[in-house]
């Protein structure tokens, strides 16, 4: 079997690919200067892609697939496949046979201890004492409602979306005392470290009762667009919204005039509305309106998985899921 790095992978990644896969086994990356280390181009990686059978990484440039005619698996690593899907890859797929696998719970340990720094962030109004601090600012009154804190203790934390990162995010809520409900489309899986589950369809009902709510579900047709207006009316003022899965899951307007109207308290998100070329005009990947300005909006610009042991995971995944095809 042949397996071809997509990336600039390091002497030692390519000694832990090629020790995991059977003896014999043939595993080749590009070389050379680069941009992105996590990246390559066609013309780098043409001539070991026409005879591979396995192609592993992060980044596909336009018309690999394409060449290689002996491909039989791609493991992608990334959690969703959304994106492959965007480029015709899972289209592909189908119709030469090769199969696809990724990596979905590589990160969920990082990104749920994001989401947890975005509900303390925005609790604890973390960016503003942070500045008011530098410029020796005195918050005045004490306990005036523009400066009190809010608190996690006793409050009721909504996970939509319980899988590896929505469980995690549970989990760690519990450790603030915290009551947690759980929204999924299977009700009746259970969750340790949730009070009670929900349905999608009974969301607009927890959200009421909620003074946090995270989303951490895929981007998938039935969640695209999830968060509108219904949903944010339906939320308490007082509470936070905090976004550590796609961009598009919340629609921006109503989200901007929640926001500037005091009909919700703040916003966190590591990742912002992406408008696609050809899908929307104009196109873009920050948001349209800037609520990354407003002062009770904080993201992190997708770098809720950019953490220690994640990149090493990801690639013990996306072996093993070349381990796993090779025995069949």
């Amino acid at each position: 079997m042949k397996v071809l790095c997509l990336w600039y992978a390091t002497e030692r990644e390519l000694s832990s690919i090629r020790s995991a896969l059977p003896q014999g086994t043939e595993v080749v990356a590009p070389q050379g200067t680069y941009f992105s280390r996590f990246e390559s181009t066609y013309k780098a990686l043409e001539q070991h892609a026409i005879d591979a059978d396995a192609f592993i990484g992060w980044a596909i440039p336009e018309g690999l697939l394409e060449s290689a005619s002996k491909l039989r698996i791609l493991s992608y690593l990334h959690s969703g496949v959304d994106d492959l899907a965007d480029i015709g890859a899972l289209t592909l797929a189908r119709q030469r046979g090769f199969k696809v696998a990724n990596i979905r719970g590589a990160n969920a340990v990082a990104v749920a201890e994001q989401a947890m720094m975005f509900i303390l962030a925005l609790a604890k109004q973390t960016l503003f004492k942070h500045q008011a601090s530098r410029e020796n600012h005195r918050l005045f009154p004490l306990f005036a409602d523009e400066h009190r804190s809010a608190m996690l203790s006793s409050r009721t934390i909504t996970v939509v979306g319980v899988g590896n990162i929505g469980s995690r995010v549970a989990k760690f809520a519990k450790g603030f005392d915290m009551q947690v409900i759980g929204v999924r489309r299977n009700k009746a899986k259970t969750d340790p470290h949730i009070d009670a589950m929900y349905g999608p369809d009974e969301l607009h009902s927890v959200l009421g009762k909620s003074d946090y709510v995270v989303l951490c579900t895929p981007n998938t047709g039935e969640t695209f667009q999830l968060f509108g207006e219904g949903e944010l009316a339906a939320m308490k003022p007082s509470a936070f919204l905090i976004n550590i899965a796609r961009g598009n899951l919340v629609q921006e307007q109503p989200l901007y005039d929640a926001l500037i109207s005091g009909r919700l308290r703040g916003y966190a998100a590591d990742v912002w509305p992406k408008y696609a070329y050809g899908r929307t005009f104009p196109e873009g990947s920050v948001p349209r309106l800037e609520i990354q300005r407003l002062p009770n909006v904080i993201g992190s610009c997708d770098q809720a998985a950019n953490a220690d042991d994640v990149l090493e995971r990801y690639i013990e995944w996306g072996t093993q899921n070349l381990v796993e095809f090779a025995e069949g």
